[in-house]
């Protein structure tokens, strides 16, 4: 079943064409990888999905509502939520702070009841703390939960903006390269708690991603794009065949380069 649609999609700055008539679903429960050079394109199309951006055609569509014309707020209450490119947390902030920010969608209380903190205040507080907690043991980061983000090694910084994106209880998780600039060790980590996102807590993912490797290893399916075109879109077996992704990602001639297994 699709969840997420992209119809037809195209996004203009100017006379630049970010993107242009792109097309393909998001399978619910998949891993689904969006590769490309950079300036693909990948970035400008999450930012549609998230209402950071309005396309100048075609549409994004998740569970049935039309995204176009919908602010972001409202977009991630309807459990979209994401990761960015570069590490976007609250460094001076603990760990356990950040995720509580993650939980802002689910905080109803007044001001009244809030400040005083009593009555629905105190079991939304009870409520949504436990819930932090969890994403923490599930992301194995609990020796670190009370020290501030910005005191820790990059990789668990990672860790913890997957946890923030958790946090809200999303049905599609968007990644932007969630192992960029990460040794050996960091992108194992990584990709393992991926796959336990999928299997585990049951939510799609959109990646975005340049390690090939990881692509091959964890997606379900691949999307393939170049100068804001889409080229390919199949299993990852066969989108590393496809001449045109060799060709748009390697260059003529170097499908050699192309060692991923």
């Amino acid at each position: 079943m699709a969840q997420l649609e992209i119809q037809d999609l195209t996004l203009n700055f100017g006379g630049i064409t970010a993107l242009s008539g792109v097309a393909f679903n998001v399978q619910q429960g998949d891993i689904h990888a969006l590769i490309g050079p950079n300036g693909a394109g990948k970035t400008s199309l999450f930012n549609v999905i998230s209402g950071i951006y309005r396309p100048s055609q075609g549409q994004a569509v998740f569970e049935g509502n039309i995204l176009n014309k919908t602010s972001p707020h409202r977009i991630a209450a309807m459990g979209v939520a994401r990761t960015f490119q570069n590490i976007e947390l609250f460094q001076h902030m603990s760990v356990i702070d950040n995720l509580l920010l993650g939980r802002h969608l689910h905080m109803g209380t007044g001001i009244l009841s809030g400040a005083m903190f009593y009555g629905k205040a105190l079991r939304e507080e009870v409520r949504n703390r436990l819930r932090v907690e969890e994403i923490i043991d599930f992301l194995e980061i609990e020796k670190v939960r009370k020290k501030p983000v910005g005191s820790l090694p990059y990789g668990v910084q990672k860790r913890v903006e997957i946890g923030r994106a958790l946090a809200n209880d999303p049905r599609i998780l968007l990644l932007d390269e969630p192992v960029a600039g990460m040794n050996v060790e960091e992108t194992e980590d990584i990709a393992r708690f991926v796959l336990d996102v999928k299997e585990e807590l049951g939510i799609t993912i959109l990646m975005v991603e340049h390690d090939m490797g990881v692509v091959m290893d964890i997606a379900d399916r691949v999307t393939v794009l170049d100068f804001g075109i889409l080229i390919a879109d199949g299993t990852p077996s066969q989108v590393q065949a496809n001449p045109k992704v060799i060709e748009a990602y390697l260059g003529e001639g170097d499908e050699e380069q192309w060692n991923v297994n």
